[in-house]
């Protein structure tokens, strides 16, 4: 695994424009997608712009003489795609600073007419329309969840979608692996047991607790994968976000497992020809890299053993932006027997 740290906020989009005294975390989280690097970072993505791009553009017979509302707008390359492929007008909203740029690359680029940036609040907007045909978004985080705006989608759906109408995408998978990580935990969590000499205990609780946002090597992997939640957006609620859900993971070889690994995968399956990109170890890199939950035990495992266990999430009560997680796990071996359960949060 590379050197690695929990990367800033996910992909998502805002800025309340309140006084800077009265801001809150979440208006914090708004203002981090005011810098335009963020957004270089996400269009330079090529696996999540241009999956987009052809789940929009392949299916253009879909888009033709449609409203579309797109929700966290950003510097508005989802309204671009939705305008060429023939939407008759595209509703872009965006609650951050970028939202001004975006108006100006709307026009500089001659869509002014057929791409409107609404600079607000979702839950703030007006639409100049009752319902519209189709809604787009690139609302996911890390973990799937953290600093998601599923919430956001989900309200605008529930308010503007026209019946039968079209989410894009239409799905989202989370999955968990068993990873060997030996040499990483070592240097950057049970360094805290002696500090030259010293114990430092109390951080190395603290840095177990954080999840870590990396690229994992792929011949880390030593278990089989385990998809533990699908998300249907035409139908989900914003209460999906908190769940309790089963896993098991059979090893693939003789090893030790470190850490639980989780990534997800989106599916644009409304098309005539579905897209789906993933955010595996096995895929090509994305710049929601994999997040890594390292175990208190070091499990010893032979080819064929299964970790069994469950994972719980629920947003943060104080911040809901933040992510409160729970990893139980119970396993028996022919070398090891563990049993335990972990507490993370990410913020």
């Amino acid at each position: 695994m590379q050197d690695a740290h929990m990367q800033p906020a996910p992909a998502a989009h805002g800025s309340n424009g309140g006084k800077a005294d009265d801001k809150t975390s979440a208006d914090y989280y708004f203002d981090s997608y005011s810098h335009f690097g963020i957004h270089e970072e996400m269009l330079k993505d090529g696996i999540r712009t241009r999956s987009y791009m052809n789940a929009i553009m392949n299916n253009s017979f879909q888009f033709k003489d449609k409203i579309v509302l797109d929700i966290g707008c950003g510097t508005g390359i989802l309204s671009l795609f939705c305008s060429k492929a023939g939407a008759k007008h595209v509703y872009g909203i965006e609650c951050s600073a970028i939202a001004d740029q975006a108006k100006q690359i709307i026009e500089d680029n001659g869509y002014s007419d057929r791409i409107t940036i609404i600079k607000a609040k979702v839950e703030e907007v007006d639409l100049p329309v009752e319902k519209v045909d189709i809604i787009v978004s690139e609302w996911m985080g890390y973990f799937l969840f953290y600093e998601s705006m599923l919430d956001t989608v989900i309200y605008s759906r529930d308010k503007w979608l026209a019946p039968g109408g079209m989410m894009l995408p239409d799905r989202a998978t989370l999955n968990l692996m068993g990873i060997e990580d030996g040499d990483y935990k070592a240097d950057k969590i049970d360094y805290w047991d002696n500090v030259y000499g010293f114990d430092f205990k109390c951080i190395k609780s603290l840095a177990m607790a954080e999840p870590l946002v990396d690229v994992v090597d792929p011949q880390q992997v030593a278990t089989t994968t385990a998809p533990v939640l699908s998300v249907d957006i035409l139908t989900a609620s914003k209460e999906d976000a908190s769940f309790k859900v089963p896993f098991s993971l059979t090893a693939l070889r003789n090893d030790y497992l470190h850490a639980i690994v989780a990534y997800f995968d989106i599916t644009f399956g409304a098309g005539h020809k579905p897209v789906f990109f993933s955010t595996s170890p096995k895929s090509r890199s994305t710049h929601w890299k994999q997040t890594v939950f390292y175990l208190e035990d070091t499990v010893t495992i032979c080819q064929g053993e299964t970790l069994n266990g469950t994972l719980s999430c629920k947003p943060n009560a104080k911040n809901p932006r933040d992510l409160d997680i729970e990893l139980t796990y119970d396993f028996k071996g022919k070398h090891c027997k563990c049993q335990r359960v972990q507490q993370y949060r990410m913020r």
